[in-house]
């Protein structure tokens, strides 16, 4: 790993901590409930619409209720603004409708906080669809996995009480006074950075030289003509102009990052330059990713009143991003052997000049490109700045280990934060075991309901993986999107479903997946992913918050020291990765040891 490499990566952990300190106290206030009476009179209009209040707080059950028919109904809103669009405002291109298996994925991703495109932005979404279906529920999908982990955490810190908070009041706060307010300054600041925000037609401009390219050929009818074999025939065209996409791009941007959500305007994402034209901008998009989720380890210490409990669940992420950066960059900077320059001896000359730079921007480098790579994967955002599928084998394995931990690496907005909750859970319950102890975990018993309800958690997601992964490699219409046959072919299937079931949303983009089999298949496994997991976390919450708060004795197992944030590290990557060993050695591992292979 290179020095600039290093100083990058420090730059950027130092800014992130300095940052999320401040904003973790400010939404521990929020969890709690403390905040200024001018927000109250602010937030009234809204409860008395909703016909709830502050003061009224729920059973775990009815929080899950509400969070369910919330997001229910944000679906149909996102399907329905989808079909109608060609008869909407706001679509300067006439952009038709879209399909409805394409409309039925896109409408689970985006609520799912998955954000999982199959589609090209620029070319399938009008202007209103993109505001009012699309980035809203970048809005709330956020504000939902903040507003679980808040109720888990009131759960924790709860002394014998059946409720754990009021899903719409957490839901309203989160939205006005976290998530609107810091994507108003980070979207002005991407302005001033060159990110396009307007509501202008696209633009055909004449570009400096003229492009030679081959185009099908086609009949008077405008049907494809067909050379002897059935091929389609090709001819020969040139163009001196280019049609440049516009739109309100800025203002996605931000709550794209902010919340963890991913999903681009255009599609070429955050690589494109009307998205991420600069290396600060870059730098901002990078950090916007993990501010919340590092900010919530603070919060969580906060609202449990035991701030090392916050830096311990920090440090187990930090320590796990680290080393997830430190494998991608020397796999990304050492390339492709197969590309490395041939002397008088071969093997002492085996690193490619430049390192991989396949699929990834000039204005970046490999660098940058890595580590937002490893960011993006990490929290559950899928924004990309770099084509995943160019990646080296290893390059490409780390994104997609990172993906099948669970997303708990900071993870998503309020997702990751609860799901490594839960993964220190099932440590505690692993380190009682060895010890002979009842489980303890920041003064609540863990007992067997407890960990029927965490099993379930931590089953799920790879379940539906696997399941997933398993139905689209024995099916037709599955194979039949692969373009790269072999171990990539099927990194690419276990890419997707990994991706889908874990709310992450980037893709390798070597699979054809905008078709009604994966449209179905992978918008089954967002909202599995997301909520097969989320209503279990709840129950958790409701468990503990019903349960009294033990005093700290002297056979009480420690859980803000480094024995256990090594133990939480152990029963992420046992449990988390375990998994999926036998699904990786035939997809990353294969394919690097094929290209590593001697000649």
């Amino acid at each position: 790993m290179s020095s600039n490499a290093w100083i990058l990566l420090t730059v950027y952990l130092a800014v992130l901590l300095a940052a999320a300190w401040p904003l973790g106290l400010w939404l521990a206030r929020l969890a709690n409930g403390n905040v200024p009476g001018w927000m109250h009179k602010v937030e009234a209009p809204v409860y008395r619409l909703a016909g709830t209040s502050p003061t009224q707080s729920m059973h775990w059950a009815h929080y899950a209720l509400a969070l369910l028919a919330f997001n229910t109904l944000g679906v149909l809103v996102v399907y329905g603004l989808q079909r109608l669009q060609v008869w909407l405002p706001l679509n300067p291109q006439g952009m038709a409708a879209v399909s409805a298996d394409s409309a039925f994925n896109t409408a689970i991703s985006f609520v799912s906080n998955t954000d999982w495109q199959g589609y090209a932005g620029e070319s399938t979404m009008g202007y209103l669809t993109q505001m009012l279906g699309l980035a809203v529920q970048n809005f709330f999908s956020a504000a939902t996995g903040i507003a679980v982990v808040f109720a888990l955490m009131r759960g924790f810190a709860a002394r014998s009480t059946a409720v754990i908070g009021n899903f719409w009041v957490d839901v309203v706060r989160v939205t006005a006074w976290v998530l609107v307010p810091l994507s108003l300054v980070l979207s002005l600041v991407l302005v001033g950075q060159g990110v396009v925000q307007n509501f202008d037609g696209y633009k055909d401009v004449t570009t400096l030289e003229v492009t030679a390219f081959q185009q099908p050929k086609v009949d008077a009818a405008g049907a494809p003509v067909l050379d002897a074999q059935g091929h389609p025939m090709l001819e020969d065209a040139k163009t001196a102009t280019q049609t440049l996409p516009m739109g309100p791009v800025a203002s996605q941007e931000a709550i794209k990052m902010l919340g963890t959500n991913g999903g681009g305007f255009f599609n070429a994402n955050s690589a494109h330059p009307f998205e991420n034209p600069t290396g600060l901008s870059n730098f901002l998009q990078m950090l916007a990713i993990f501010l919340i989720p590092a900010a919530l380890c603070f919060t969580f210490g906060s609202v449990v009143g035991d701030k090392r409990q916050g830096w311990a669940v920090l440090s187990a992420m930090a320590i796990l991003f680290v080393v997830a950066v430190v494998a991608i960059m020397p796999a990304e900077q050492a390339g492709n052997p197969l590309l490395a320059p041939l002397g008088v001896d071969q093997m002492a000359s085996s690193l490619q000049p430049g390192g991989n730079m396949e699929g990834k921007e000039l204005r970046y480098g490999i660098t940058a490109s890595s580590l937002f790579a490893v960011i993006t994967t990490a929290a559950s955002c899928g924004a990309v700045n770099a084509m995943h599928d160019s990646f080296t084998p290893l390059g490409g394995m780390v994104p997609l280990v990172l993906m099948q931990l669970g997303e708990v690496v900071f993870g998503g907005v309020g997702s990751g934060l609860y799901g490594m909750l839960v993964f220190a859970i099932l440590a505690v319950f692993i380190a009682g075991l060895m010890i002979g102890r009842t489980p303890e975990y920041l003064g609540k018993k863990i007992e067997v309901h407890e960990m029927k309800l965490t099993s379930i958690a931590i089953l799920v997601t790879p379940i539906v993986v696997l399941a997933g992964t398993a139905v689209a490699v024995v099916s037709g219409a599955g194979t039949a999107g692969i373009a790269n046959p072999g171990a990539h072919g099927f990194s690419e299937m276990l890419y997707a479903l990994s991706s889908a079931g874990n709310n992450n949303g980037s893709a390798f983009a070597g699979l054809s997946a905008n078709t009604p089999f994966y449209n179905i298949l992978l918008g089954i496994a967002m909202w599995l992913g997301r909520f097969g997991m989320v209503v279990p976390v709840l129950a958790i919450a409701g468990s503990l918050a019903a349960k009294q708060r033990l005093p700290v004795t002297a056979g009480t197992l420690p859980t803000h020291g480094p024995l256990f944030v090594t133990l939480l590290i152990g029963t992420v990557l046992l449990v988390g990765l375990l998994n999926y060993v036998p699904a990786l050695a035939l997809g990353p591992v294969v394919e690097h040891l094929v290209l590593w292979a001697a000649p």
